[in-house]
């Protein structure tokens, strides 16, 4: 019979490169051995180039940013969307749902986790809404009439928004419950 052999005893080196067991493994240069004091996180590792600048860090937490951000993002969203509408007479619920989208990602991305942002970006998008459909409105009238947007718009302001009251329908309000929808969602989820 075979006698059994004892398992073999690993050598206190690194038993891949075949270094003798007698003989302290060679340190490598640039790389930090086990025994030396780690460098705080962020801080340039050894061997490495330092950037000559470090990238800012996104505002977090800023809710007057965030509310700037919202209002421009409302208002230029209004203006195409009322664009849109001036163009095609019809409302596009796709359009509305756009508005409410960059509204909230505007308000999310520039104020990041404010609570109240979310809230703003509803407001600010049903606010958009309604100024696009006036836009609209008053681009529609203009043509029909034959005049200038900015004299039916500035100066018939009240016509222009008894005529939006006219043509309102139910479906009218669903764009602004979708839009609000989206602007809470997503500037919710922008603000994580």
């Amino acid at each position: 019979m075979s006698q059994p052999t004892p398992p073999p005893v690993p050598p206190a080196g690194n038993p891949y490169a075949g270094e003798p067991a007698d003989r302290p493994p060679v340190p490598q240069q640039g790389v930090p051995q086990q025994d030396a004091p780690a460098a705080p996180q962020g801080a340039p590792q050894p061997g490495f180039p330092v950037a000559p600048f470090a990238p800012a860090a996104p505002a977090r937490g800023n809710f007057a940013l965030g509310l700037a951000a919202a209002l421009g993002a409302g208002l230029v969203s209004a203006v195409l969307y009322g664009i849109v509408i001036g163009l095609t007479k019809h409302e596009i619920g796709y359009a509305a749902v756009g508005v409410g989208f960059l509204v909230g990602i505007a308000a999310g991305r520039a104020g990041g986790r404010s609570q109240s942002l979310p809230v703003a970006g509803v407001i600010f998008s049903v606010a958009a809404i309604y100024l696009g459909q006036l836009i609209g409105e008053a681009m529609i009238i203009a043509k029909q009439v034959g005049v200038g947007f900015n004299e039916v718009f500035f100066d018939h302001l009240g016509f222009v928004q008894d005529s939006w009251k006219a043509d309102a329908d139910p479906l009218t309000f669903v764009f602004f419950a979708v839009a609000a929808y989206v602007a809470f969602q997503s500037a919710r989820k922008a603000g994580l």
